[in-house]
């Protein structure tokens, strides 16, 4: 059976149209959810791997021998330097409160604006010692070394990085197949203003062809002029003489700021890729 059956009433085909179109609008916006709420999960921890020492996930950055594990008393803490306060923070650190292990602080990473230093000290002192280092503008990170914790993070990137790569292909074989599927839609209901436009000008019983034509750029002026010569005599009503009037009248179609001719005219623009470009 026909898509679009021939016999079918002009409502009968609005409703498939309609419903058609509805049925891949709802598709599409459940897959595109799918996919950009993957894709968003994915960016956010590729950013948290990646930008400021002050921002960034810094597992990737630190190694177990960087810190003091399984210590009833002491604790490793990380703190990001800018590299203009390095040298204050060397002279500084041990002094900022009691209880700091003597020469503990290491840098174990730098970037274009801040350094990553450790420094131990015991469990009783951290919550002054980050008071005193926050006076100081040096900036403690809130981080614990945890080797599952760090690994269950790196493989739900991957993971994600995966599941991204394999709804690619599908997502857009679905949208080719379902464009071609929604710009037939939209040409039938062309068809079907074509005709209905057709019929409050003209008429019954119906006697009219519909043509597509496609025109050069430049001899789009050459065949107005050609068309308005072959039908300018469909033009009973005399609005071509006076397009200054408002002609917001049932089965024209248009109003005062739009083109009027004799002939039913509706423009199809393919380029869609332009124009979806143009908006973005």
């Amino acid at each position: 059976m026909a898509k679009y059956p021939v016999k079918q009433s002009l409502r009968g085909l609005a409703d498939i149209v309609s419903k058609q179109v509805y049925q891949i609008e709802a598709d599409l916006k459940t897959k595109s959810q799918s996919y950009n709420q993957l894709k968003g999960n994915l960016a956010g921890m590729e950013r948290k791997a990646a930008g400021s020492l002050l921002t960034r996930n810094l597992g990737d950055l630190v190694q177990k021998e960087d810190f003091i594990l399984d210590s009833d008393y002491l604790t490793t803490l990380v703190v990001v330097v800018s590299k203009q306060q390095a040298p204050e923070w060397l002279a500084k650190y041990e002094k900022l409160t009691d209880m700091i292990v003597p020469r503990s602080s290491k840098k174990i990473f730098e970037d274009g604006e801040n350094c990553l230093y450790t420094v131990s000290l015991f469990q009783k002192v951290v919550d002054e010692f980050k008071l005193k280092a926050r006076e100081n503008k040096f900036v403690v990170r809130d981080f614990a070394y945890n080797e599952k914790e760090l690994a269950a993070g790196k493989d739900e990137m991957n993971r994600l990085a995966a599941d991204k790569k394999k709804q690619y292909g599908p997502l857009v074989r679905w949208l080719k197949v379902n464009f071609s599927e929604a710009f037939t839609a939209w040409i039938h209901v062309k068809v079907l203003r074509v005709f209905v436009e057709s019929v409050l000008r003209y008429g019954l019983p119906v006697n009219f062809q519909p043509v597509l034509i496609q025109p050069n750029k430049k001899s789009t002026k050459k065949l107005r002029e050609v068309l308005q010569n072959l039908y300018g005599h469909l033009d009973t009503g005399g609005l071509m003489a006076d397009k200054s009037e408002a002609m917001d009248i049932a089965g024209i179609g248009m109003s005062s700021s739009q083109d009027y001719f004799p002939y039913v005219y509706y423009s199809i623009n393919t380029d869609v890729v332009t124009d979806v470009i143009k908006s973005s």
